[in-house]
């Protein structure tokens, strides 16, 4: 679990051998095959995971339209934010793209981590703050950016994803459609 112990000091401060240990304990090492569902819309999210290898999906279907939130890549926390906090039903599906390693937290087991880490509320502020600045981002850029500057800013970030999943995909999280996306891709290449 090196992987998430690595991503928990470098983005959340330092945390000491006793409390990696800690972590290490609580977290469970989960198999996914691709295209099984770890959470499906309606359910209540009780888990928080962290993708080791693997691609994973966030989307919603709605009236004959699938909307993907994110593709989530190896490094990365994965969750229904709102439904974790508040103990809402689910928005959002999240399925398996690809095989995948993931290292899921049982809301239980997170809520000890709070008795048994006591920076861990700081820990905790830190990953929420980065969540929402991270929205913040977003957002800004679906407000102001042009659908051909929020691909070139998606393309730089990640030239990986357009060859392993879907561009269909890609369009909807970017907020466009397939054919915009097709178009701005031609005008790229020529």
């Amino acid at each position: 679990m090196s992987e998430l112990n690595k991503h928990l000091s470098s983005h959340f401060g330092k945390l000491n051998p006793k409390e990696l240990g800690i972590i290490n304990e609580l977290f469970e090492k989960q198999t996914i095959e691709k295209g099984e569902f770890i959470l499906r819309t309606g359910n209540k999210c009780t888990f928080l995971s962290f993708v080791n290898d693997g691609l994973l999906r966030i989307f919603v279907d709605e009236e004959m339209k699938e909307v993907t939130q994110w593709i989530t890549t190896p490094g990365y926390f994965v969750t229904d934010l709102t439904s974790w906090l508040f103990e809402n039903p689910s928005r959002w599906n999240i399925q398996a793209l690809t095989p995948c390693t993931i290292y899921t937290i049982k809301k239980e087991n997170y809520q000890k981590l709070f008795t048994l880490i006591p920076k861990w509320h700081e820990i905790e502020k830190l990953f929420i703050a980065k969540c929402f600045a991270y929205i913040e981002d977003r957002i800004y850029s679906h407000l102001s950016m042009t659908a051909e500057e929020r691909y070139n800013l998606f393309f730089h970030d990640n030239k990986q994803l357009f060859q392993q999943v879907p561009l269909q995909y890609i369009a909807s999280m970017l907020g466009m459609t397939p054919e915009t996306l097709s178009r701005i891709r031609k005008k790229q290449i020529s």
